[in-house]
Parts: structure tokens; C-alpha cells; sequence
């Protein structure tokens, strides 16, 4: 079984973002980048799936300029086979373009499943997974807490998925082919250790670009704005518990 991995690559998490001065985006000068954390928790699964015999390759694959290949060096260094690199530029690749851009992918590589983060932190769009399942037309899982393969070696082969929801968990069983985003509780990546990203540095990486999918990544969003949350104001002390009650239910501020 083939599984395509897509990462991204954003504003490392521990980062305090700011706002550039004329508010049309995040200033990301010479600010630390780093792979999405769902993505990361996406390519573990994936790695974990064929530490069990379920997956015979794994594929990276990410989209934006040069410097994303940084990410994808580390989904190898973590256990990826190879990666594709689908430069786009500069251009902003919104969530529509980047599942046709894995649809295209996917016409092409054919891939039983595909393991995505459910988000990306920049945008928190969670969008991407959704809109590939649909345009290849499969079955779908997202928010996944719990991946397992049933009748791997079958024809019969499917996936269950176990997902959190706000009655508890839910478990539901995908055909193949299918599209798994990851949460947070899924799994926890491992280290990457020196040896593993000296390894990663020899393993194929794939150039390809959107023209030769045969996509057109033009922005369908403008961004009008972005503005930082307004400040919390700071707390204040009260002589007594029934002033705290008054405040409570009348000050706004509480």
C-alpha cells in the first residue's frame, strides 16, 4: 500500500507572530519555520503503518518555493521514502489549489491513502483534506484519534478510524482509496536522529511544478486584512467575596 503525506511548511509553533505594520499578513523575516505539526504527527502514522507491515512506501509531498524542501528533508529524515517538490513560487497556494494540485498527484502516483494534518497553523483552514476527498471522490476520515488497518493483505482491505466528537469517540470504517487527516492525540512523532537525516539526504526528491499537473494555483481569497486580538485588560482586586459577586454578574471587564 502506497500513502501520500503532504506537509507544510509554516511559522515554527514556539514563535510569537507579529503583524506586519500595514496589516496585510504575519511578518515571517527571518522568522524560524518548521513543519506544521499535524503534518509531522501525519507522517508518523503513516511511518508507524509501515513499521507494521501495512505500507510498503511513503511519500512526501509539499508545495511553495525553495526553502519548503527543508520539510520535506525532515519527513524523510523521519522515514518518508522519497518526496515531490511542487514548486509554485511565491504564490499563495490556498486549500482549493493544494488538494488539486494532490489530486493531480494522485492521477499520477496512485496511491491507496493519503495521511494529512487536519490543519495547518497559519491558517487554520482545515480545508484541504476535505476538498481532496472530494475531488478524487473516496472516502473520508478527519480528525483521526485512532488509525488501523483491517484485511491488510486482502482485497478487502480497509481502514477504521476512530475520531473524537463531542458526544465521545466514533469509529468509522473507509475503502480504499481514502483521505485521513490527523489530530493532535493520534500519535506522537519521534526524534529524528544524525544518522536518519544524514539517510534522508540520499533519498530521491522529486521537482515537479504546477503547470506539468496541469493546475492553476491562482489565489481564490484576498486577504482584506489582518489585525492583531485586541489586549485583555488586567485584572483587578476586590475587598470582599460579596464585591466580587456584584462585579461578577454587572462588570463586563470580569
Amino acid at each position: 500500500m502506497k500513502v501520500i503525506v503532504p506537509v507544510k511548511r509554516v511559522v515554527d509553533f514556539n514563535v510569537k507572530v507579529r503583524v506586519k505594520a500595514d496589516e496585510t499578513g504575519v511578518d515571517i523575516a527571518h522568522v524560524k519555520m518548521s513543519m506544521n505539526p499535524f503534518d509531522e504527527i501525519a507522517v508518523e502514522e503513516a511511518v508507524r503503518l509501515k513499521e507494521a507491515g501495512h505500507v510498503n512506501e511513503i511519500v512526501a509531498v509539499s508545495c511553495g518555493a525553495t526553502p519548503v524542501q527543508e520539510v520535506l528533508r525532515h519527513a524523510l529524515a523521519l522515514g518518508a521514502d522519497r518526496a515531490i517538490w511542487v514548486n509554485t513560487g511565491e504564490v499563495d497556494v490556498q486549500p482549493l489549489a493544494v488538494a488539486s494540485l494532490l489530486k493531480a498527484l494522485a492521477d499520477r502516483e496512485k496511491p491507496a491513502l493519503f495521511i494529512l494534518g487536519k490543519q495547518a497553523i497559519d491558517d487554520d483552514a482545515n480545508q484541504t483534506g476535505q476538498m481532496l476527498a472530494g475531488l478524487l471522490g473516496c472516502a473520508q476520515a478527519s480528525c483521526a484519534f485512532r488509525v488501523q488497518v483491517i484485511n491488510a493483505a486482502s482485497d478487502a482491505a480497509r481502514i477504521e478510524v476512530t475520531r473524537e466528537v463531542d458526544g465521545g469517540l466514533e469509529t468509522v470504517a473507509l475503502t480504499l482509496p481514502a483521505v485521513i487527516t490527523a489530530d493532535l492525540r493520534l500519535n506522537e512523532p519521534r526524534y529524528v536522529t544524525l544518522p536518519n537525516i544524514i539517510k534522508a539526504k540520499k533519498k530521491p526528491l522529486e521537482t515537479l511544478n504546477a503547470t506539468e499537473l496541469g493546475v492553476d494555483i491562482t489565489p481564490r481569497l484576498q486577504i482584506l486584512k489582518v489585525k492583531e486580538p485586541a489586549k485583555r485588560p488586567g485584572g483587578i482586586k476586590v475587598q470582599d467575596v460579596n464585591t466580587l459577586i456584584e462585579r461578577l454578574k454587572h462588570d463586563s471587564v470580569l
